[in-house]
């Protein structure tokens, strides 16, 4: 069965390529032409005798698809708004069926519209999709003079957006809000973030929002090194169990954090680095395992503060027990473990990939002197290239009205990347496609 994928552009009456007009011409009526209410309004100019379905959820989507073709369809064609492949329905159609099954049918999108509306330039804009996506993830973006083209669904609606920008500090922010591109009820409307509260205007639900953020200074962080009395903790003003500023610039470097990649953070705390970690590298995984409740609640806390919603997962467990079923790290970091660092590292190690890495922090002796006998081992069996640094860090105060520099303890970092080796024998690890999760067999 052949699936295509018919983006609409953006027209109350959908102007489709030659290509696109004849595949919906030679449909059967076996054949099956999929998309939501407004979407088949749009190509109602265009006749075909394929049955009109309605667009379901995508974790239904897949299992129709088999029951249409033993009804006999041979041809599927999937509407979607604008351009399918971008933000669009085509990624997930890519990543559920072999690509030689696909035929993909571009169209203008709405971004685009958008821009040309506004004479912006498509390369001088950022695009966020909030669509399906929860608002706090627009934090991370409201920063000082950018342009923000938002995709948006009820949840990120103009006051919404308004919100964001106020709590972010900048309420002097320009928004515009595109309605109905396309439609014959089109508008453009423009408004300052402070007053769209004070607006009872309504905005069509169909639309698009740019957001010219002002020169204020955002209350989030543009550089990495977020500030210590940023962050929720729970002793207050920083003080709490959060790996502090300095040491945690020097975490972030030695992990290296890359697209894609998936990572622990097996004692997190508050959050320090797991947030850093997931604010700066929205592309990768980042899953903080956390037992103490008050900490879990600052890390949670602190997850929605800074936005990173999306990308970064807390699971409540003590390690190493709390690792069962998580997805397959390539790198980790261990920051706190319990009295388990021993049996955390052989653990971590072992299912570690080639290439993989592991950085550890160690502040108390004990804690050194378990890492050097890791340490130890790695140079007996070579599998290992090791790199360690000690941190001490002296903070000027006043005191006495001089100033005065008031050391911290200080902290040693341990970094590996493995060299060889293969997973523990006694372990079999199983990563699951529909939850991304592995589990752990005798």
């Amino acid at each position: 069965m052949k699936i295509h994928v018919v983006g609409l552009g953006v027209a109350e009456q959908a102007i489709l390529s030659e290509e696109a007009q004849l595949l919906l011409a030679n449909l059967s009526a076996k054949d099956i032409v999929l998309g939501a209410s407004r979407q088949h309004d749009t190509i109602a100019h265009y006749s075909h005798q394929a049955q009109r379905q309605a667009l379901p959820k995508l974790t239904q989507l897949a299992e129709l698809f088999g029951q249409w073709q033993t009804q006999g369809a041979e041809q599927v064609v999937v509407l979607a708004s604008g351009d399918p492949l971008y933000y669009g329905i085509g990624a997930w159609l890519v990543r559920t069926f072999p690509f030689e099954a696909l035929c993909f049918y571009p169209n203008v999108s709405s971004v685009q519209v958008a821009c040309h509306r506004l004479g912006l330039s498509l390369q001088n804009v950022q695009v966020v999709s909030l669509h399906g996506r929860p608002l706090a993830s627009l934090r991370r973006h409201l920063q000082s003079n950018k342009t923000l083209v938002l995709l948006t669904d009820q949840y990120s609606q103009p006051k919404q957006i308004a919100q964001e920008c106020i709590m972010a500090g900048m309420d002097h922010s320009e928004i515009t809000v595109c309605e109905a591109l396309g439609y014959a009820h089109e508008k453009v409307r423009t408004f300052v973030a402070k007053e769209g509260l004070e607006n009872d205007a309504v905005f069509d639900p169909l639309n698009v929002i740019v957001v010219k953020t002002s020169q204020q200074t955002s209350i989030y962080p543009s550089a990495p090194g977020i500030p210590d009395v940023s962050f929720i903790t729970d002793k207050g003003e920083g003080k709490g169990m959060i790996t502090k500023r300095e040491v945690r610039l020097a975490v972030l470097s030695y992990m290296n954090i890359n697209q894609d990649d998936t990572v622990w953070d097996i004692g997190a705390g508050c959050g320090g680095v797991s947030v850093e970690l997931a604010y700066w590298h929205p592309h990768s995984r980042i899953i903080a395992i956390e037992h103490h409740a008050e900490r879990l609640a600052c890390l949670r806390a602190n997850q929605e503060r800074f936005g990173v919603v999306q990308n970064l997962s807390i699971v409540a467990g003590r390690a190493p027990d709390a690792l069962v079923d998580l997805p397959l790290p390539n790198k980790v970091f261990i920051g706190g473990s319990d009295g388990e660092l021993c049996v955390l590292l052989e653990s971590v190690w072992s299912i570690l990939p080639l290439g993989g890495t592991l950085t550890v922090s160690a502040v108390t002796e004990e804690t050194k002197y378990q890492v050097m006998q890791f340490v130890q081992q790695r140079d007996l069996k070579q599998d290992a290239n090791e790199q360690s640094v000690q941190l001490s860090i002296s903070k000027g105060e006043r005191l006495a009205g001089q100033r005065v520099f008031r050391p911290n303890l200080p902290v040693s970092l341990f970094h590996f990347s493995k060299l060889s080796g293969k997973v523990a024998p006694h372990y079999h690890y199983v990563l699951k496609e529909s939850t991304n999760a592995f589990k752990e067999n005798a």
